[in-house]
């Protein structure tokens, strides 16, 4: 009666493991048949013939997915299922029962079984079974990871990324935010400038001092020179009284200068002397003032550009530069957006008071496939009309953005074709790589066993294109 030790997959039917597996019965034919048909199917198993043994076995084969006889000696499925629930917290267990045992499979189900199956067993049924209990098995787990890592916060707050470029920014935030230094942030609309500006606040000197924040864009040249230094009274039409700017509300603290480079001309120069010399006049006034204020500036436009093009002086972009971070767009840290994407629905179901379980798979696959043009803030956006949306425990595909990219044709392998020739191999392995990644979520593991390539392999080449990229 006793079990038999974990098989591999033959190595010339199915070499690689769809997942673990489990089989607890108490008949030695039916335990080696499912054991044999399994095994064909591609999956790594191992048996037990009943519950006891099954405990055991769990602790050293960790199963993804337990298919289990009710009517066993010494432990039954329903004991097992109970116990093994809390060894296997992500598992999946299917039950097996006589078809006059109905009753007994609800109370299984009730108690957090995945499925059951009646014997004799319909294999066609239980294969449709077991790959779906694998599926949801392994989602749960991989949800988990996501949830895992998000609990392992930055001390920046909110900034969420393991990509290897937003871990090389996130270390520079680290090292520029004790020194005095101006920054400068560059980065494509939504990709988080703001909260950067605010990591180097945090982790400086200056916490204790105020965030101050100004988006230049917003306001017309007259009134942006004041809400930076200030007026007196009688200064122009409308001011009333002697107003404190922006630099006197961040004295001790940071100002945060966002959209820098839509800053006129006239107001450069004065932004420039205060960078310069730490002092300025307010709008109307002769009083010289002096604050002790760390700017932090943040652009979605290339400075360098519009230097030569006459439209930003030089001078002030090199005192604006002495710290120059750059953000990646989503796009380009696309194994993040599983990050992202469980953050952001686990702050919205909070808000909106509802309990949702997480993302389908095609869910998932849809977020991670889609460019994200708006970068962390569309993501942010499409997640939270998704919570709201969601009539089920899942968010699924339906409500969410798709990706439109390239010509959609009926074979896999047609849009491809399209780009051959014109396509260099290292441009051919790149994309193979990146679109592999894109569809298991960013698991260099997943990737790897696809491509039937190394895991180092594909870890090496992410870093070589993200040091191209610098």
């Amino acid at each position: 009666m006793g079990g038999r030790a974990e098989h591999d997959p033959a190595p010339m039917a199915k070499p690689k493991s769809r997942g673990r597996i489990l089989i607890v019965d108490d008949e030695a034919n039916a335990r080696e048949a499912l054991d044999e048909l399994l095994r064909d199917e591609g999956y790594k198993t191992a048996t037990a013939a009943d519950g006891l043994e099954a405990l055991e076995r769990i602790g050293s084969f960790e199963p993804e997915v337990v298919l289990t006889d009710l009517k066993m000696p010494r432990m039954d499925g329903l004991e097992l299922l109970e116990r093994g629930r809390a060894l296997l917290p992500h598992g999946a267990f299917v039950v097996m029962t006589a078809f006059g045992s109905i009753d007994t499979a609800v109370e299984a189900i009730r108690r957090g079984a995945e499925n059951y199956v009646t014997k004799p067993l319909d294999f066609d049924t239980l294969g449709v079974l077991v790959e779906r209990a694998m599926e949801k098995a392994k989602l749960s787990a991989e949800a988990a990871r996501l949830r895992e890592r998000l609990d392992e916060r930055f001390s920046w707050g909110e900034i969420i990324g393991d990509h290897p470029s937003m871990q090389r920014l996130l270390k520079t935030v680290g090292q520029v935010a004790a020194s005095r230094a101006t920054v400068l942030i560059h980065g494509e609309t939504g990709t988080g400038k703001e909260l950067i500006a605010s990591a180097i606040h945090q982790n400086s000197k200056r916490k204790a001092g105020p965030f101050v924040r100004l988006n230049c864009a917003a306001l017309a040249e007259s009134l942006l020179e004041s809400e930076l230094f200030g007026h007196e009274r009688g200064s122009f039409t409308g001011a009333a009284g002697k107003r404190e700017g922006r630099f006197e509300q961040a004295d001790g603290g940071t100002l945060f200068l966002d959209e820098v480079s839509e800053i006129p001309a006239t107001v450069q120069v004065k932004l420039l002397r205060f960078l310069q010399e730490r002092q300025f006049e307010r709008v109307g006034g002769n009083e010289t003032i002096q604050v002790d204020v760390r700017v932090v500036a943040a652009t979605n436009r290339d400075l360098t550009q519009l230097v030569e093009d006459g439209d930003f002086r030089e001078d002030l972009f090199y005192r604006l530069n002495v710290i120059r971070l750059d953000v990646p767009p989503l796009r380009r840290r696309s194994s993040d957006v599983p990050l992202l994407a469980t953050h952001f629905l686990r702050r919205f179901a909070r808000d909106n008071e509802r309990d949702l379980r997480g993302f389908t798979p095609a869910a998932m696959r849809a977020l991670v496939s889609y460019p994200w043009p708006g970068n962390v803030r569309e993501l942010e956006n499409a997640i939270e009309r998704a919570v709201v949306l969601c009539a089920d425990e899942e968010i699924d595909a339906a409500l969410l953005p798709q990706s439109s990219d390239g010509p959609r044709t009926g074979r896999a392998g047609d849009a491809l074709d399209l780009m051959i020739p014109g396509i260099s191999l290292a441009e051919l392995e790149r994309m193979a790589i990146e679109k592999t990644l894109g569809a298991v979520g960013g698991s260099t593991a997943k990737a790897a066993e696809i491509l039937g390539i190394s895991r180092r392999k594909i870890q090496y080449r992410l870093r070589e294109w993200s040091l191209e990229e610098e």
